[in-house]
């Protein structure tokens, strides 16, 4: 029901819209204009105009079955039959919208998702969008109704008509006498006065945090992490600052979650006590509902998958595999690392040196050095990650994170940053070289890691992840189907904008064990739109946006140590 009524609104509000601007466009309708005072006619059609455009607004809301959409839609259908009696009389044109209108009342249950929350930039946004979208009925009003210009207006005339009427004064376009000038007089005041009322109140209604972790929420999560961050790789990524928590009731396990598109998206598998994972995956779920967010997990184990899916009622997708080295197990030699082992000694025979340490014992500079340096090589202007990435160095807390340095004649060519798996393993997070430099300083790096894991406490070590591991892997092998090599030939098409098969060879050059990763989510529906928000998270796809001064790439020198 909410996702026909959203389109249904969508449709009424744009037949609104495209009626009152353009009257001639449906020839059937009985006109009222010798009944009915032609003032009253044209406050009819702005009327009609300014409903129209709130219905096409709210749409989007009502699919998602937001309360207070729905009783704005209820509101602006009853209002929109009112509008259209007094335009022009039209009986075929009211059904729809009475039907609907009953509908909406007889299934009111449905709406029952509390707003989501914003800021106070919301209301630029808004109102830069409302003010394009009445220059646009203005432009278009004049366009279908050239004919009854004075002159030959140029768009420049017709674009300062329109801007000068939005606050309600008359342009220097004039219409032939009749009532055209002054029905457009009308829906240009009216449009005005609307977009700046909701602008103002967007603007002045308390503004509401954009999702962040509280230092009380950090400080329960790393003792979370003490007690039972052995058990996934993931875990510590839990402490990105642009996630938000949500808790069991008993307080021994939490779930970190970031909503994007409607979606409310969590990394990993639930932090804490397995016992108590039911009881927050429950109030995960309860919040998600409460939004009418579509709830979506990635890169859980699998058995995190398990227990989503049973308490969850949701259904799991194998996306992968992750990459585990066990320290004690490694070793160069043999026929199968002999690629690694040429590498390395080849980076090692040119006066590469490496270097690993933890966070804590580098100085304030140093990190600040390293972090500037490792930005610099970053590929793209965003940082990228969110289930698998920490996306910051050298903050307070992290003392515990290992960095592994390749330096030659004392200038720094590849950067590797680990973060703490339980107390004897890492986590692979950000790996970055100099791309002036020849290839295998990470290889070089990721081998001086795995030697020097004795001296640090590591027994483990986890690499990145390689997404579709097994179709790679399973396709390229003689007595492949079809249909197995036609996936993987896809996924090689993919690989030229995204690391899909460059990450699994590198990651295979190790000899791993792999370690499935699933991805979580409620029907075959909503996959499309899961997937989207996750590249969206993971910042594979950013939408463009206005700048706003004073936005920094990562936190201010003051927060850091």
């Amino acid at each position: 029901m909410p996702v026909t009524a959203g389109w249904l609104c969508f449709l009424i509000g744009l037949h609104d819209v495209i009626g009152a601007v353009a009257p001639e466009w449906d020839p059937r309708i009985i006109r009222m204009t010798d009944v009915v005072p032609g003032v009253l006619i044209n406050v009819a059609r702005a009327a009609t105009v300014i409903t129209g455009l709130l219905l096409l607004l709210l749409s989007h809301a009502l699919r998602r079955r937001k309360i207070r959409a729905f009783r704005a839609v209820v509101i602006l259908l009853a209002a929109g039959i009112v509008f259209r009696v007094a335009r022009d009389f039209a009986p075929g044109e009211l059904v729809l919208p009475a039907l609907m209108l009953g509908a909406l009342v007889h299934y009111r249950d449905e709406f029952y998702a509390i707003g989501d929350s914003r800021t106070r930039w919301r209301a630029m946004y808004v109102g830069l969008g409302l003010v394009a979208g009445s220059v646009l009925i203005g432009m278009l009003f004049m366009s279908l109704n050239a004919r009854l210009l004075v002159g030959d207006n140029s768009y420049a005339e017709r674009f300062e008509h329109v801007m000068i009427g939005l606050i309600g004064l008359n342009g220097p376009v004039e219409f032939i006498p009749g009532r055209r000038g002054e029905l457009l007089q009308y829906i240009l005041s009216g449009l005005g006065l609307f977009t700046g009322v909701v602008t103002v109140y967007l603007f002045l209604r308390p503004a509401e945090p954009a999702p962040s972790l509280s230092a009380e929420d950090e400080d329960r999560i790393r003792d979370l992490l003490t007690r039972h961050g052995a058990r996934d790789s993931l875990g510590y990524f839990s402490l990105r600052r642009d996630k938000s928590v949500i808790w069991s009731p008993t307080g021994k396990s939490c779930i970190t979650y970031r909503v994007v598109s409607g979606v409310m998206l969590a990394g990993g598998d639930p932090l804490g006590d397995p016992e108590a994972w039911p009881g927050v995956i429950k109030a995960f779920m309860d919040e998600a509902d409460r939004h009418a967010w579509v709830p979506a997990v990635m890169g859980c184990s699998e058995v995190g998958a398990e227990v989503w899916c049973r308490e969850g009622q949701l259904d799991a997708l194998e996306i992968g595999d992750e990459a585990f080295i066990d320290v004690g197990e490694f070793s160069l030699d043999g026929r199968s690392m002999r690629n690694v082992r040429q590498m390395v000694n080849r980076v090692a025979r040119q006066g590469y040196k490496a270097e690993i340490r933890r966070e804590r014992d580098f100085s304030a500079e140093e990190l600040e050095s390293l972090w500037d340096q490792a930005n610099a090589w970053r590929g793209t202007d965003n940082e990228r990650g969110f289930s698998m990435a920490l996306g910051r160095v050298g903050e307070a807390g992290d003392g515990d994170c290992a960095i592994a340095t390749a330096t030659k004649g004392g200038e720094l060519h590849a950067f590797l940053h680990f973060v703490p798996w339980g107390t004897d393993g890492l986590s692979l997070d950000i790996m970055r070289r100099d791309r002036e430099t020849q290839p295998g300083l990470n290889d070089y790096l990721i081998v001086e890691a795995i030697k020097a894991a004795s001296d640090l406490g590591v027994k483990r070590l986890s690499l990145n992840f390689a997404v579709f591991r097994s179709v790679l892997a399973r396709g390229e092998r003689i007595g492949a189907g079809p249909v197995l090599r036609a996936w993987r030939g896809l996924l090689v098409f993919l690989s030229r904008w995204f690391q899909i098969e460059s990450l699994y060879k590198f990651n295979a050059k190790f000899d791993p064990v792999w370690q499935p990763r699933f991805f979580v989510y409620p029907s075959f529906n909503d996959a499309p739109r899961i997937a989207l928000a996750a590249l969206e998270a993971e910042a594979f796809i950013v939408w463009p946006r206005l700048w706003i001064p004073g936005r920094l790439k990562r936190p201010p020198k003051s927060s850091r140590v």
